[in-house]
């Protein structure tokens, strides 16, 4: 079939990396299997342009990633080579590749093998003999993690194999030991990166006892990064078991833990389960002379913006006032419901909310939109805030104003400018509509 067919055409779409066009073009038959003008399938072009959506188009249209080319390879087994583990998921699909034969299988697990400990430039070197110095890029693989691309002698391959290999050996089901795949996740101390989130992620899908065990062992190991690891997996494991079991055995290992750490994460993490001792915890590091750690606290010293106890709200208002800008914001956000502490609050924010920095000033506009104090002085700040450079933070002073119907919300409106993309369904935005919606309604009565 010529280029202008539906082969031909699903040539173009998969050489332009459109992913939505190859899926149409396979709906009406087009053959997934088409080979492009190198004469290999246009799943191989996919893969050797790192283009996971299109080649997840395709496996799911039907091509074979088995496939054995005339060089004896196959599509996957380039997808492995390639080392991005985006683009190899995407061709592994999602059906069970326990059908592989054995031997297939275990060649696989050889080539993956060998470029994780061989080491990507290296392996490069071998293969092209280059003796000059590998160049790295930073890279991201998908829509939430990076690797490392590395280019050396005219070859480029991204330094994914750690992630790959986890991936096939849970494919495969071989039961790699857990302090093994932890030491493969540190080696990049980094949760974005592919190796570490693809170990996370495969450790939660072993839900043995043991597995567990051997995760939260290393919490009480002295690098910071093994214990921000089991962090990480306790975090993703809650995501995906509800269980009222897990959740118990989870919180009650951060009750303990807490009480040992001194790391802000910690109580970060601690403050999403809602076990019994939260709060004493919480009262326990409220003086803790490092700033990162009492950040965490007033989360853990109140339920629904509202302080748990006399004890909670005292320790809260000390935070109110604490000497670090950002804990005297989260005090703020944590108690921003607390009416006996409302007083304090609102000076802090007025505060917060001239501070040069944007990371604190944007937050602490945001708690005063919301607050409810209605008095002139926090309209009078949001309205001081519609010239501020960040488009965010005029929204977010024109939403106070509009709920507080001050009259300058019609200027705060316009002041706001266009919003683009990504606003249509945002609540502040909302309520400006809905307050000019009212004002002209007013102005017809």
């Amino acid at each position: 079939m010529g280029e202008g067919g539906l082969d031909g055409r699903l040539r173009s779409a998969v050489r332009a990396g459109d992913a939505e066009a190859v899926r149409e073009l396979l709906n009406r038959g087009a053959d997934p299997d088409a080979v492009d003008t190198s004469g290999l399938p246009v799943l191989c072009v996919a893969v050797a342009a790192y283009d996971a959506p299109v080649a997840e188009a395709l496996v799911e249209g039907g091509a074979d990633p088995d496939r054995v080319l005339p060089d004896g390879t196959t599509p996957l087994w380039r997808a492995v080579d390639g080392g991005s583990p985006a683009t190899f998921s995407a061709v592994l699909g999602k059906e069970p590749r326990l059908r592989l034969p054995e031997a297939a299988r275990d060649r696989l697990l050889a080539l993956a093998r060998s470029w994780y400990e061989t080491g990507v430039a290296e392996e490069l070197r071998r293969r092209t003999g280059a003796p000059g110095p590998a160049t790295s890029v930073r890279v991201e693989d998908d829509e939430y993690d990076w690797v490392t691309q590395i280019s050396l002698g005219g070859l480029v391959v991204r330094a994914g194999h750690g992630a790959i290999l986890t991936s096939l050996e849970w494919t495969f089901r071989v039961l790699t030991p857990v302090d093994e795949l932890i030491a493969r996740a540190l080696e990049q101390p980094d949760e974005e990166h592919v190796v570490w989130s693809t170990v996370c992620w495969i450790l939660t899908q072993r839900r043995s006892f043991e597995t567990w065990s051997a995760v939260v062992a290393h919490r009480h190991d002295a690098d910071r990064a093994h214990r921000l690891f089991v962090l990480d997996y306790l975090r993703t494991r809650g995501f995906l078991d509800t269980s009222r079991y897990y959740e118990k055995q989870a919180s009650e290992l951060l009750a303990v833990w807490a009480t040992e750490e001194t790391d802000g994460e910690v109580l970060d993490t601690f403050t999403e389960y809602g076990h019994p001792d939260q709060e004493a915890i919480g009262l326990r590091h409220a003086g803790h002379p490092d700033a990162r750690v009492r950040r965490e606290v007033p989360y853990a010293l109140c339920v629904d913006d509202v302080a748990r106890s006399p004890a909670a709200r005292s320790a809260l208002l000390a935070l109110v006032h604490d000497p670090a800008a950002e804990v005297r914001l989260r005090a703020c956000q944590a108690g921003l419901r607390d009416d006996d502490l409302l007083p304090e609050i609102t000076p802090a924010l007025l505060s917060l909310a001239e501070a040069p920095d944007a990371g604190l000033r944007g937050p602490a506009a945001e708690a005063l939109a919301d607050s409810r104090d209605r008095t002139p002085v926090v309209a009078d700040a949001l309205a001081a805030l519609l010239g501020d450079d960040s488009q965010l933070v005029r929204l977010v002073a024109a939403y106070g104003l509009a709920l507080r119907d001050d009259p300058r919300t019609a200027e705060a409106f316009e002041r706001v400018g266009p919003l683009g993309d990504g606003f249509e369904h945002d609540h502040r935005a909302d309520e400006l509509w809905r307050w000019k919606w009212r004002q002209e309604n007013s102005a017809d009565e």
